[in-house]
């Protein structure tokens, strides 16, 4: 890894640090230089290369683990080549978890002057400059020997229905009580509140079902769909479903059991997978746990003290006041640190085993940060001993989840035990500043950190997103129209400019080559393919535009899937920066001896990349024999000749 200049030493001077990792995969060694996470039984060591002109008499590794005290660890001296020391120390990362099967560890490196001590301070877990004092140390993860992510999950392309928005099926829609129904799917506004944040009953629907997926499916797999993520499905009195009302039945809105076990039977028929939204951080209050309007059977948590469900909440003032999400009233949360509550989503016969017997693959868990670790635990261990290790756990984070702070806690998300891959929002956040304002420094920042952060089986698996029903539309974000300023009354009625749709949708292709070739996996918002656009929640939900689709983009898409699903290199393979700048970006996958080449320019000048070996580029099949400029607003995915076979 290379070091950044920095003012305290001259050129030439700054040291570089090197990880070789052994482990049972690679009982020689490899260069994991570039990687922060390993399984607790490899060892790692560091080879740091120390340029005689720093005049540095030792190296030292200062290491502590998460909240305890400084180790020091003196590098042994080795070789000298070229005009440098080398040293070099070995971890056993068994012995440096003691008891434990995994560990969340800071480090640094403190070079020795005599009179001075420089340190290392790194922004990315990576890349560093040297410093007067300690700084930003080197994050170092240690996971379980036994931690496995299904690789089935890395290489799908996902999708991301919003149930009621997707896809209506004939006219028998089941109206619930309380309802209300808004025939116009093509310019039907959805309801929201006078201001950002207020009150909305969410009673509106458009009358998407489970029927109607199944019957887009040929759809979905037009463009290489092999996940389906669906918003949440149990019963509940709203459209968006987050304020669950009972967790063992599927809505009848939505077409009760029968639609549900209809679409996993026919999404099974195509080799498809179904990952559900598991709400259970809380439920609604117009639900069978709570049942604030006895609307149900059982006796709830606000009807009586006597209720089993009655230790399931924290009511400060019965029963009036009570612990809610985010302090909205009709949202109370539940208390997992009760046994009888968390079990009933945790045990082997619990809510998350049930579905997966049932046969859904995966689940993603909303508000992963609110849910405690012995659910985690529990709920992972259920469902994999109901799908013999093949289901998958994925989480709702919004940071690094390496070493993610919650609640003033630290989490132990990536350490084996609690979840396979996290929703990938530092990815947005970089796409969005690399197409938007050509920041490609940031961009390089955030797929570095993330890919020497988390466990490379969790990499490969990453939920690499642009848009998700909490989020502006893509399209919208990247027209840059100051939506996020406008007022609810203001955003119902705004729809981009033909300009501002064209330059939208070419910065949207720029996004999703971005988002279609890293590590990880895509996971594509229903209707972002076809060119919708929308502000904030709930302008972001609009029906799909089934009929008046954005042909350009969903060929611009259906040919990323193809690429996608048909290169072994995006299945796990290797992830390498080649060069990013102002407005530029170029990085490489490799697998088995095959590679290739994204190139990206977001700026408003040519840029020349060096592309050193003769190559086709996949979306138009022209072989490339040169270098490769790209103007603005242009990219090119190149495979490396030597093993380039038509798609």
């Amino acid at each position: 890894m290379l070091a950044k200049y920095c003012d305290i030493v001259g050129a030439g001077a700054v040291p570089t640090i090197a990880k070789i990792v052994y482990d049972s995969a690679h009982p020689h060694g490899r260069d994991a230089s570039r990687e922060g996470a390993f399984g607790v039984n490899s060892r790692l060591r560091f080879d740091v290369t120390v340029p005689r002109r720093l005049g540095a008499s030792g190296v030292v590794l200062r290491i502590a683990h998460d909240g305890g005290a400084d180790g020091d660890i003196p590098l042994e001296l080795g070789d000298y080549r070229d005009g440098a020391d080398c040293y070099s120390v070995t971890l056993d990362l068994s012995e440096l978890c003691q008891d434990g099967d995994s560990g969340l560890f800071y480090y640094e490196f403190l070079f020795l002057r005599g009179w001075q001590t420089l340190f290392t301070d790194s922004v990315n877990n990576v890349d560093f400059e040297l410093t007067a004092s300690s700084a930003s140390r080197f994050r170092l993860l240690v996971h379980s020997a036994d931690y496995k992510v299904p690789d089935w999950f890395g290489r799908n392309i996902i999708y991301h229905v919003f149930v009621d928005r997707f896809a209506q099926s004939g006219d028998n829609l089941v109206i619930r009580d309380g309802a209300v129904i808004n025939d116009d799917w093509y310019g039907g506004i959805p309801q929201y509140a006078e201001t950002p944040g207020g009150e909305v009953a969410n009673n509106m629907f458009f009358g998407g079902t489970l029927d109607g997926v199944t019957e887009k499916l040929d759809y979905l797999a037009s463009l290489g769909v092999g996940t389906i993520y669906l918003s949440p499905v149990f019963d509940s009195p709203s459209n968006h479903k987050y304020d669950t009302g009972d967790y063992t039945k599927i809505d009848p809105m939505f077409g009760g059991e029968e639609a549900f076990d209809r679409l996993i039977a026919e999404t099974q028929r195509r080799g498809m997978k179904v990952m559900l939204d598991g709400v259970f951080n809380h439920t609604g209050d117009d639900s069978r746990y709570f049942n604030r309007y006895s609307k149900y059977a059982d006796t709830g948590a606000y009807e009586s003290m006597a209720s089993p469900y009655f230790k399931w909440y924290n009511f400060r003032e019965y029963p009036d006041e009570y612990e809610c999400w985010w302090n909205i009233h009709i949202m109370p949360r539940l208390r997992h640190d009760r046994e009888e509550c968390r079990r009933y989503f945790t045990a082997p016969d619990g809510i998350g085993a049930r579905y997966i017997k049932r046969g859904v693959s995966a689940w993603r868990l909303d508000v992963a940060d609110e849910l405690c670790d012995s659910f985690l635990d529990e709920f992972r261990e259920s469902v994999k001993a109901a799908s013999d290790g093949n289901a998958v756990v994925l989480g709702e984070v919004w940071e690094n989840a390496a070493d993610k702070l919650a609640y003033g806690a630290r989490r132990r998300y990536l350490q084996g035990k609690q979840l396979d891959s996290v929703m990938n929002y530092p990815f947005r956040n970089g796409v969005i500043a690399f197409v938007l304002h050509g920041d490609g420094h940031m961009l390089y920042d955030i797929l570095t950190e993330i890919y020497a952060s988390y466990p490379r089986q969790v990499c490969d698996a990453l939920m690499n997103l642009l848009g998700t029903h909490d989020t502006e539309r893509i399209l919208t974000v990247l027209a840059d129209a100051d939506t996020d300023i406008m007022t609810n009354a203001a955003l119902a009625e705004f729809r981009l400019s033909e300009e501002q749709r064209n330059i939208a949708r070419k910065r949207l292709m720029i996004a999703s080559v971005l988002q279609y070739t890293v590590y990880g996996t895509p996971s594509l918002y229903y209707g972002d393919e076809v060119g919708s656009e929308g502000g904030r929640d709930p302008f972001c939900r609009m029906p799909f535009p089934w009929g008046r689709e954005d042909e350009t983009l969903l060929a611009h898409y259906r040919r990323l899937g193809e690429i996608r699903k048909t290169e072994q290199v995006y299945g796990g393979g290797d992830f390498k920066i080649l060069e990013y700048g102002d407005g530029y970006f170029a990085f490489e996958r490799s697998k088995n001896g095959e590679c290739i080449v994204t190139l990206l320019n977001s700026g408003h000048d040519e840029h020349t990349f060096c592309v050193p070996e003769k190559g086709k580029n996949l979306f138009t099949n022209e072989y490339i024999c040169t270098d490769v400029t790209l103007g603005p607003m242009e990219f090119a995915i190149i495979k490396k000749a030597g093993k380039i076979d038509d798609v």
